[in-house]
């Protein structure tokens, strides 16, 4: 199916599912109770029923609480799971949860009436409120209450599910007792201004408090929290206290974490206010094989594509193919960035690429990424990392990841992007859910302007890859959905050899750069205003470049470097 029209239907979709709860949403009476029981999964399983074995019960994502369902759609299973409550004859119940996931159904079954459901295409990788109203028939005392995915969909999940109506003598879930106190409280991520506190979740809980040096200082609804504005080279005490409902447990055992000394005694280089970036192949296909050393001097970010996964979620190592890059050692490697640094040159590690498996979807794992690309970064002279994962990424846990890192590499890290065009057509999505986030220490966005099918610019017109309107209405997207121009690149392929589709030669980028910066050189879409600050542009690869004769470098080089 033609990916637009797959995007309009999506589209069309999810206006639908949002009518039919705001249609079907219902107020609860204040005599009201919820007859389901372990609604929120607190304690597992119990009273559930999943088809095919199909459910489990996670930690993260949580809606509230210390747990949520996941089930996992297989064949022709769509990973139902449901519970039969009892409730009063001839009474109105309003059906509600909270959804992770596409393709999320809610209903109810054997109300003596007529059975309801409700669904929704998708929730943007955020929670997203499901609810319904349904009404007993006058001999009714139980119904099935459940929810499912759909056929060849991923995992969803399913937090707070309730049934809030008159009491039909089947009982409820005690109220909530106050929780423990948090445990394996520790302190991570020094730099000179900021520490990082994490701890084990505490069962019941509907968040948590932070106190630095006995005064509370921050509200969270999970680990870990960063605590910023300290001074360099300075000790603070800190304790986790978790609450719900019924009020605050008690403070966890203190523990002390000391900020450094107060910068980075080796930064790295700073970016230029216009940058050239390349991706440097750690692998040979055909494109002309290079050391680091090789890259021309008009790259100013050198992204070495790329970091390989491991076993332990999260994280990353790096593995430098010396056989297949004519005999490159290591100690060459790093020898060739630490000179490339000397330059005025940011050499950075690329995670991802059209292969890539890594997965950041919890606090583990994205302590994980945090944690082995800082110590690559200290291992090979690596000045940042580059997000290139196709596969998607999950936002609030990319975002905990970068910004670990962040608190321990300092204000020097460059963090640089490789979204597809799908990725940052929308706010809600998640690479543009992560930059946003990340706002204060991203670099740039190189948003990849090939192998995609026509998208829409920010003009609300479609456009089809290979022109100067492409970029440029596509760009305009990030420059007017928050982005600074500083962080905006355009991304493209050196040669048609570096991609399936979306070659442009260096003059309709060059035309693309005059258009968003000044206003020049345009096609038939023309922004409203000019971005001078427009950070500049991306190529995939140094090699092909290399490969064709330098012609993209050569050309598309001093015009990012001459932008005003």
């Amino acid at each position: 199916m033609n990916r637009i029209r797959s995007l309009a239907l999506l589209g069309a979709a999810t206006l639908t599912a949002g009518g039919l709860t705001a249609l079907a949403a219902g107020t609860a009476q204040a005599a009201d109770v919820n007859v389901v029981r372990n609604g929120g999964f607190e304690s597992g399983l119990a009273n559930w029923t999943c088809t095919s074995g199909s459910g489990t019960v996670v930690s993260a994502p949580v809606h509230g609480g210390a747990a949520a369902l996941k089930a996992t759609p297989a064949g022709q299973d769509s990973a139902q799971c449901s519970q039969t409550v009892t409730v009063k004859p001839n009474s109105t119940y309003t059906l509600s949860e909270q959804v992770q996931g596409s393709y999320v159904y809610l209903g109810v079954t054997g109300t003596g009436t007529q059975d309801v459901s409700t669904w929704t295409p998708g929730s943007g990788g955020g929670w997203q409120q499901l609810s319904t109203t349904f009404t007993t028939g006058a001999n009714t005392t139980q119904v099935t209450v459940w929810t499912h995915g759909w056929y060849g969909q991923p995992a969803y999940v399913v937090d707070d599910f309730s049934v809030f109506g008159p009491d039909g003598g089947g009982g409820t879930d005690p109220g909530p007792s106050v929780p423990g106190a948090p445990g394996g409280t520790a302190v991570s991520g020094q730099s000179a201004n900021a520490l990082t506190l994490s701890w084990n979740a505490v069962s019941g809980a509907s968040g948590y408090y932070v106190y630095q040096d006995g005064v509370r200082v921050k509200t969270v609804t999970g680990s870990p929290a960063q605590i910023t504005g300290l001074a360099a080279a300075t000790s603070y005490s800190f304790q986790v206290s978790a609450y719900n409902a019924a009020g605050e447990g008690p403070k966890s055992a203190a523990v002390t974490g000391t900020t450094t000394g107060g910068g980075n005694p080796n930064p790295n280089p700073s970016v230029p206010k216009h940058a050239l970036t390349g991706y440097w192949q750690n692998f040979n296909n055909g494109a002309t094989v290079q050391k680091i050393s090789d890259v021309p001097s008009q790259y100013d970010i050198i992204a070495v594509s790329f970091a390989d996964a491991t076993a332990t979620p999260g994280a990353i190592t790096f593995n430098l193919d010396s056989a297949g890059l004519g005999g490159y050692t290591v100690a060459q490697f790093k020898a060739d960035i630490a000179a490339k640094k000397a330059a005025g040159k940011s050499v950075i590690l690329s995670v991802g690429g059209e292969k890539g498996t890594i997965s950041v979807n919890d606090s583990t794992s994205a302590n994980n990424l945090a944690n082995s690309a800082y110590a690559l970064m200290q291992e090979y002279g690596f000045g940042g990392i580059d997000i290139d994962l196709e596969n998607g990424l999950n936002p609030t846990y990319m975002t905990q990841a970068l910004r670990s890192l962040s608190a321990k590499a300092g204000s020097s890290l460059v963090i640089t992007m490789a979204p597809q065009t799908i990725d940052m057509q929308s706010t809600a999505g998640g690479y543009f859910k992560t930059a946003l986030n990340i706002k204060d220490i991203l670099t740039v966005v190189n948003m990849q302007y090939y192998n995609s099918g026509a998208m829409n610019g920010c003009d609300g017109k479609v456009y089809s890859q290979g022109s100067v309107d492409f970029l440029t209405a596509l760009a305009c997207i990030q420059l007017e959905g928050g982005l600074d121009p500083s962080q905006v690149g355009i991304g493209v392929p050196a040669s048609p050899s570096g991609a399936g589709s979306g070659y442009v030669s260096p003059t309709i980028v060059n035309n693309a750069l005059d258009c968003l910066a000044r206003g020049t050189n345009c096609g038939t879409f023309k922004p409203s205003r000019t971005y001078p600050g427009l950070r500049g542009a991306m190529t995939w690869s140094t090699n092909w470049d290399a490969k064709a004769g330098g012609a993209w470098s050569n050309s598309v080089g001093p015009k990012v470097h001459a932008l005003p």
